[in-house]
């Protein structure tokens, strides 16, 4: 793994406080892939989600355990038509996911709080704040 960039104050306490870029073991653009880790689901709990989920047709708070989590939090849905595309869109990273299943937490709420749409008195204006604002 190589560090770049300036240290960023911003990310939750628990990070590197950089900006994580794995180099590609190929030499490559694309770093190699991740796993996900066993019995973490912080992506499936963290994180809201509008879109429906089987069983969940309203989609899902932040902070609120999927329904399609088995016991093992595991996704029952993972790889079929019916789950959400912004699932697929969250895929392992070493930034997301950091040393343990309590950083990733904090990561994911993070980020949760750095994107939610931001309003004027007139309603949304359809601005959402990132991490990179």
């Amino acid at each position: 793994m190589i560090l770049r960039g300036p240290v960023d104050k911003s990310l939750p306490q628990g990070h590197a406080g950089r900006t994580l870029l794995a180099a590609p073991a190929d030499g490559g653009d694309n770093p190699p892939p991740m796993n996900c880790r066993p019995s973490c689901a912080a992506c499936c709990i963290a994180p809201s989600i509008s879109s429906p989920i089987p069983g969940m047709p309203d989609g899902k708070l932040a902070g609120v355990r999927c329904i399609q989590l088995d016991q093992a939090l595991r996704c029952k849905i993972f790889g079929r038509p019916e789950r959400p595309a912004v699932c697929g869109s969250l895929p392992p990273s070493e930034d997301m996911c950091g040393d343990s299943r309590e950083q990733a937490m904090r990561w994911l709420g993070w980020m949760e709080e750095q994107t939610m749409p931001t309003s004027d008195p007139g309603g949304f204006d359809g601005v959402f704040q990132s991490p990179t604002n």
